[in-house]
């Protein structure tokens, strides 16, 4: 058999495994409208040996082979789908692919929704861009440089702006149509205050590694009879983004800190090494079918019935948090205007673009050069169209809920 044989039987696998690959949230699909998503980092557990089909008894030399050269050929989405598909097979072929397929850091690829949660690569960054639905308040995420004409992008990520009396909360899950905070889709949150000059971003999950603190009374309400204890519960401060106040109008653009609790300020020195979590949590990877909502109620309602404690922002750990301020811009006299050079990856002026470098005491001995690296930038390339390029050691989860504070309204910052 060639090798684009098994490459094509690959693809057609999900015919062949019945209800393995068809088993969980909409979001395990890779059919119909919910093709261009991220199947969840699940485990299958259900099937024994001799259940998992023909395909489970292969040679482990040729399953490493075949994986291998599929790995190295697939590279780009959505002909990457092929490289999860071999994870979603039976538990030998997850267990290589698994074994095969790398970090973002160290390869620069987004596979797994786990890698959405890992940092990306220290050399280039990853390209990605944001499509905002003004009338349905969501934020869109997709992988490659402009949006494709032939509707082919990969969707990351997915955020809904839900308002509050005292602020703002933007819901993140791995779908576009399940915001849901009972949801297994739901990865995090972010928050603002009532001026939408301070934000905290929550995770579902703790970062390895760290002490982030989480308060005992959002335990005991997660764990009631209300909630199952599998809900993912959003309630690890993990980082905080603070807008100067600028009510004259004097100081120029926006200026922005963010404290990364989770991120250790020696990550960026030579050496240093980022959290970079493995796997979801089990409440992620479990299927979990929440309880019918009660009549009359939509299935997001929950979001603005419960509100999340202001949690502690200060890590347990004695590491000293990286911080990340934007680049200052310049004026321009000819145009007559602030300027940023972003390389041609943004097109259009916005009070919304930004860069961000990191913000390090000379004490660290931190290079110079890695000082005025681009760590993130966000800008407008058209009407409801944005870039985000982010590099390590930030990842997709935690740039995209920086460009997602950028999106809210703030008076007395502008």
């Amino acid at each position: 058999m060639s090798f684009k044989s098994i490459v094509r039987e690959l693809k057609e696998m999900k015919d062949g495994i019945g209800s393995i690959s068809r088993r969980g949230a909409d979001s395990r699909r890779w059919n119909g409208r919910t093709k261009s998503h991220v199947a969840p980092d699940i485990t299958l557990t259900s099937l024994e040996p001799g259940e998992q089909g023909r395909w489970a008894n292969m040679p482990p030399e040729l399953l490493l082979d075949i994986i291998s050269r599929v790995e190295e050929s697939e590279t780009t989405w959505p002909a990457r789908a092929v490289v999860v598909y071999c994870g979603s097979v039976c538990k030998s072929w997850r267990a290589v692919t698994k074994e095969i397929v790398t970090t973002p850091e160290q390869c620069g690829r987004i596979t797994f929704p786990i890698s959405l949660k890992q940092p990306g690569p220290r050399d280039s960054p990853i390209q990605c861009f944001i499509r905002r639905n003004r009338e349905t308040s969501t934020y869109l995420l997709y992988i490659g440089m402009v949006p494709s004409e032939n509707d082919n992008d990969k969707l990351l990520l997915a955020a809904k702006k839900i308002r509050r009396a005292t602020g703002a909360d933007f819901i993140i899950s791995l779908v576009a149509n399940d915001f849901s905070r009972s949801s297994n889709t739901c990865v995090g949150k972010l928050r603002s205050n009532f001026l939408g000059t301070k934000f905290t971003i929550y995770d579902n999950q703790a970062p390895t590694g760290t002490g982030i603190q989480t308060d005992s009374r959002s335990s005991r309400r997660f764990h009631s009879k209300q909630i199952s204890s599998r809900v993912p519960a959003c309630n690890h401060v993990v980082s905080t983004i603070a807008y100067e106040l600028n009510v004259l109008r004097a100081r120029g653009p926006r200026r922005m800190n963010c404290t990364m609790n989770s991120i250790p300020v020696s990550a960026i020195q030579e050496g240093g090494k980022a959290p970079t979590p493995t796997s979801f949590p089990q409440i992620i990877d479990e299927p979990f079918s929440p309880s019918p909502a009660p009549k009359g109620k939509s299935p997001n309602e929950d979001i603005n019935n419960a509100s999340l404690p202001e949690l502690p922002v200060e890590s347990q750990g004695s590491a000293e948090p990286l911080v990340l301020k934007n680049k200052a811009p310049r004026w321009h006299e000819q145009l007559q205007c602030w300027c940023l050079n972003f390389k041609g990856r943004v097109t259009v002026a916005s009070v919304k673009n930004f860069q961000l470098v990191a913000a390090v005491d000379p004490s660290h001995n931190v290079s110079a050069a890695e000082q005025e690296k681009v760590i993130l930038q966000f800008g407008k390339i058209g009407k409801d169209i944005f870039t985000m390029d982010y590099r390590y050691p930030l990842s997709a989860f935690q740039a995209f809920t920086i460009c997602l504070s950028s999106f809210d309204t703030k008076p007395a910052c502008e």
